[in-house]
């Protein structure tokens, strides 16, 4: 038996098979065997026909599609709401949160009252004790405010939320447009995920619902209200977005919600990178790129923001990949990324290649980078195998040749397995 959404009532529904997102070379092989084949979704189309859909509407669908496979990223602030629709559907759900270590103690009351409230076990995730050392160590416990939350951010949340998105097939977010000015207008109710990888591994291994885009905060309250759902103790103090506690303070009346955070940063890019892909690019750098990371530069590319930007990474030349190619005994194994800074797959696979880069610092393995587009496209594929991008390579220490890494699972585990078994 189940809740059908659009009747109120308990009844039957036939059981529908789940369907997942497939790249264009995926789908062909698929076609060439059809006992393995399954149905491609088209989730572009898919948020249009939902466009107009209450969130228990995409609540439902969400859950029916993807079962034990999806789970609700719940932050312990107004995006309780998505668990109070959950509870609706009838369904089964998951929930997990982050805990970074810095979070209010108001917070972390109300994990446990939403855990009692509902009778669920909220699946908690830490970030890495040796990292957190290591950057307070290195640069204290409050250098956010001189340097930027990015970087404490990486540590404490999204290298978490990336390990968790990896026993998952989609994820369930409470980003809604009217939140963020800058970076959330355009989010739709269904996408595939632009900057995280699923169980699967590649590019489209993820789906990201977000229920409540299209419902103004103030909707979202009255529910609350209305449903008589715990919230918050901080949100009566004055607190209306709710992150770690020194990131965080009240609004006044009148201010956006969103200046309660980060308070000393450009308004228009807060993100702490759970959500990157909002960050929208300009028109000039999109037209760099096809869809499919094999796209030809256009000139304004020039300008674009660089990526892979890391002191363990080396940003190789022109020489000096020549350099490396003819090297005939190398001191050293090298492993390179050819890649385009406007191809949204290389953006996708950022911050997991920085975070190998930091696991080989001391192997002896030099972790590198060369921008592929543009004038160098040509160069690349005749001399470095590109196909696409990103392609990453692998250079072993006394050999003269080079061994293209085959798969589009770009994950820390998985690239690490490729670099341990050559160098």
């Amino acid at each position: 038996m189940r809740w059908s959404p659009a009747s109120g009532t308990t009844r039957w529904l036939p059981r529908r098979r789940r369907r997942r997102w497939r790249s264009p070379a995926v789908v062909e092989e698929k076609a060439r065997a059809p006992d393995r084949e399954e149905e491609v979704v088209d989730y572009e189309k898919m948020a249009e026909e939902l466009q107009n859909a209450s969130p228990l509407e995409i609540m439902d669908r969400a859950l029916a599609e993807f079962g034990n496979d999806i789970a609700i990223a719940f932050s312990g602030a107004e995006d309780v709401a998505l668990i109070e629709y959950a509870r609706l559907t009838g369904r089964p759900f998951r929930v997990f949160s982050l805990d970074t270590g810095r979070l209010n103690p108001e917070t972390y009351r109300y994990f446990n009252e939403v855990e009692k409230h509902y009778n669920i076990h909220i699946e908690y995730m830490f970030p890495d004790a040796v990292e957190v050392q290591a950057l307070v160590r290195n640069k204290g416990l409050f250098s956010f405010y001189e340097d930027g939350h990015q970087e404490c951010c990486r540590v404490r949340k999204v290298r978490p939320l990336r390990r968790a998105l990896k026993g998952l097939r989609a994820w369930v977010t409470g980003q809604r447009k009217d939140q963020s000015p800058g970076t959330r207008a355009h989010i739709p109710v269904v996408q595939v995920d632009p900057t995280f990888e699923g169980s699967d591994g590649g590019a489209g291994s993820l789906i990201k619902w977000n229920p409540v885009a299209n419902v103004d905060g103030k909707d979202v309250w009255n529910f609350l209200r209305t449903m008589e759902v715990p919230v918050n103790s901080l949100h009566a103090k004055g607190y209306v977005s709710i992150g770690c506690e020194p990131c965080t303070r009240p609004v006044l009346p009148g201010q956006h919600e969103r200046e309660g955070r980060w308070w000393w940063e450009d308004a228009k890019a807060k993100e702490c990178g759970l959500h990157k892909g909002n960050i929208a690019q300009d028109e000039s750098q999109k037209a760099g790129s096809d869809g499919n990371g094999d796209g030809v530069a256009m000139s304004s590319v020039n300008g674009t923001t660089d990526i892979f930007k890391s002191q363990a990474i080396v940003n190789l030349s022109r020489p000096g990949i020549e350099n490396l190619l003819k090297l005939e005994n190398r001191q050293d194994p090298w492993l390179v990324v050819l890649y385009a800074p406007w191809c949204r797959f290389c953006q996708a696979m950022e911050g997991s290649y920085i975070e190998l880069a930091e696991k080989l610092s001391l192997s002896g393995v030099k972790v590198a980078k060369f921008r592929a587009d543009g004038d160098e496209k040509p160069f690349a594929q005749q001399e470095l195998q590109l196909g696409s991008f990103p392609t990453i390579l692998f250079f072993p220490k006394h050999a003269s040749t080079h061994i293209k890494y085959p798969s589009e699972k770009r994950d820390v585990d998985s690239l690490l397995t490729f670099v341990n078994a050559l160098r």
